[in-house]
């Protein structure tokens, strides 16, 4: 399978990561440890979570997708044939967030046991902390990764003059830089991606792993009307994608799918995976089925007339 390189780290991936959100969440361990067995069975290796996940499930506290894959490494010896990446900065209760030195180097212990490992490969700040230096923030991931705790870091949530900004800081001072960004993008949702961060990934050699790859699940073609919405936990977000333009895009969808016999799921992330500067969308799933059917997008080769319909399909200027 083909590899991609996270940035500049030298660290080689998967084109497809698999998003650790449900661990805890939507599925039990049980049914999280089948998905991961599937997914390094698959011969796939990127894994994205955060110390918050899943902190809006019924109960929760945050870490529970953290511990189930610790829990996952523990049992199946597998730690090795994982890049796993995490995050910190979002609100974990008790006063518990932000990029500070004080607090990073808290959550990043709290992470590493979860995770039952000695280091991480990406961590990534989970979202802009304004109320503390950059400065401050860039010399705190260089400690880590000097210390062997991180191999390399990245930004989410993050504007675009705030990235370019991180990255002159750590440039001028010789520090740990951003190798990754993660933004939202997908086919429904891309504007901003490419007029705001595309630019700046590309001229800086930025790796890109993007959430919401399926717009939280619209792209399966699961959902095409608000009759649609009771069928998950995520269906009371689709309104906003029931419009002209949302149809437009399920039905090029529909057609490239039914060309190649895959999922829409598959086609919309293959889609992402060729666009030039993407390193590997993220999905989840909540079954080895799930999973077997987003893996075929590593599979699919779409021809530059597939491209261009779904393209043309999910045009901003058409919202």
């Amino acid at each position: 399978m083909e590899k991609r390189e996270i940035g500049t780290s030298g660290i080689m991936v998967s084109p497809f990561t698999l998003g650790g959100n449900v661990f805890g969440w939507t599925i039990d361990e049980k049914q999280s440890f089948a998905v991961l067995d599937a997914f390094v069975d698959a011969g796939l290796d990127v894994i994205d979570t955060a110390d918050v996940y899943s902190t809006w499930g019924p109960g929760n506290k945050g870490g529970e997708s953290e511990t189930i894959i610790g829990d996952w490494f523990k049992r199946s010896g597998k730690r090795d044939k994982i890049i796993i990446a995490t995050k910190v900065g979002k609100p974990m209760g008790e006063g518990k967030k932000g990029l500070s030195r004080k607090y990073i180097t808290q959550a990043v212990e709290e992470s590493l046991r979860r995770l039952r490992t000695d280091y991480v490969d990406l961590y990534q700040s989970h979202e802009d902390d304004i109320n503390t230096p950059l400065l401050e923030t860039m010399e705190t991931f260089t400690d880590l990764v000097k210390q062997g705790k991180v191999r390399a870091i990245g930004a989410s949530n993050y504007s675009g003059a705030r990235l370019r900004e991180a990255l002159s800081i750590s440039a001028e001072n010789n520090l740990a830089s951003y190798q990754c960004l993660q933004p939202e993008y997908n086919l429904y949702t891309r504007e901003q991606y490419e007029k705001e961060f595309e630019p700046v990934c590309r001229e800086k050699r930025i790796g890109v792993i993007s959430y919401y790859s399926l717009a939280s699940g619209f792209l399966t073609g699961k959902y095409r009307s608000e009759n649609d919405q009771s069928q998950s936990v995520r269906g009371q977000g689709m309104k906003k994608y029931f419009n002209p333009r949302g149809y437009k895009i399920l039905a090029a969808l529909d057609k490239v799918a039914a060309e190649h016999n895959v999922t829409q799921a598959a086609v919309a992330l293959a889609w992402i995976m060729a666009r030039p500067g993407i390193t590997a969308p993220i999905a989840s799933a909540t079954s080895t089925k799930q999973l077997h059917e987003l893996v075929k997008s590593t599979e699919i080769q779409l021809s530059g007339n597939e491209i261009d319909a779904l393209n043309d399909a999910s045009k901003y200027n058409t919202i």
